[in-house]
């Protein structure tokens, strides 16, 4: 099977966390024309809808995804539209609809139109309790305990079975957890390494949702921007995974992160007071082993905790006195 060359891309849920600044860099990858962008009710940026189209859809409709496919003769489909972790715990059905039925009509709609490439990025949410914790294996146990977790599993297979039957080119990570000083997160359980910047820059102080112990796989966005779009280029020969690839960056505790940004701010201060989503983040890795991302297509790293934590501070601190610093809390 030899891969076709990606034209034009749309990318659904390119409103969220990492959909928003992944249209933008598409975008100047392969022109503002040549990437759509789509989301189902929120409001996009003036970033977003200024530089290129913009249309809302339901992934779960079909009709709604084939009128902008046929108007732009897509050949590209980056799935990005999900339901996060404890959002989908607090609506199991509503996690269900968006995440397995969207996934299904994203990848009938790419094999009927034999698409070049479709991108479904998945989430360390895959592994369970039972997985191996420490240097959690490409290729291990999969029996998460939430709701997203089983759409996570489940949109990995059905990638994978996608590929087998019908020979469509669909790829996919696991991502850990995200971190971003432009889009506010939406809902998953490793929001508290977000919040926590934003909140030491505004407050000097954050509560944190998770204990203190808590250690898990993380990544900064420039380093999740260039794994999607370095997977999207890689060459097909030499990938013998394909839906379900780690990929990390970093593993750190709670008050690790904390210490880190205490070099930069000695007067910021944090409690602990874990909630439901502690039990999400005890049935997930503490890290990720990448070695078949670094064997198949080259993944690398450019950012560790001290780098982030810099950057982070750096551009957060320019947002609040220019009075731009906004995050819910």
């Amino acid at each position: 099977m030899k891969a076709k060359e990606i034209k034009r891309i749309l990318v659904t849920g390119s409103v969220g966390q990492i959909g928003s600044e992944l249209t933008l860099a598409l975008r100047d990858r392969f022109g503002a024309e040549n990437v759509v962008a789509t989301g189902r009710k929120t409001a996009p940026s003036d970033a977003l809808k200024n530089s290129g189209p913009f249309y809302f859809i339901d992934v779960a409709k079909r009709e709604t995804l084939e009128e902008v496919v046929r108007k732009h003769d897509i050949d590209t489909i980056v799935h990005m539209a999900a339901i996060l972790s404890a959002v989908g715990e607090q609506n199991p059905m509503r996690c269900w609809d968006v995440n397995i039925n969207g996934t299904l009509t994203v990848l009938e709609c790419a094999r009927e139109h034999e698409m070049a490439r479709v991108i479904i990025p998945s989430s360390i949410a895959a592994f369970g309790p039972e997985t191996p914790r420490a240097n959690t294996p490409n290729d291990t146990i999969l029996k998460p305990r939430t709701m997203y977790g089983v759409t996570k599993v489940a949109g990995e297979l059905l990638g994978d079975y996608y590929f087998r039957k019908y020979g469509l080119d669909v790829r996919g990570l696991r991502y850990p957890g995200i971190i971003s000083h432009e889009t506010l997160p939406g809902g998953g359980t490793t929001d508290f390494a977000v919040a926590i910047y934003f909140e030491a820059v505004k407050n000097k102080r954050y509560t944190c949702f998770v204990r203190e112990d808590t250690r898990l796989p993380m990544m900064y966005m420039p380093d999740c921007l260039k794994s999607i779009i370095q997977l999207m280029a890689a060459d097909f020969s030499r990938l013998k995974h394909h839906s379900n690839f780690n990929v990390t960056a970093m593993s750190f505790s709670a008050a690790e992160l904390a210490s880190e940004i205490k070099k930069h701010l000695p007067d910021f201060s944090i409690d602990y007071r874990p909630d439901f989503r502690q039990a999400i983040a005890d049935s997930w890795p503490e890290s990720i082993d990448d070695s078949a991302a670094r064997e198949e297509w080259d993944w690398q790293p450019d950012y560790d905790l001290a780098r982030m934590t810099a950057d982070m501070l750096r551009v957060l601190e320019e947002k609040r006195q220019q009075g731009k610093l906004v995050y819910p809390g």
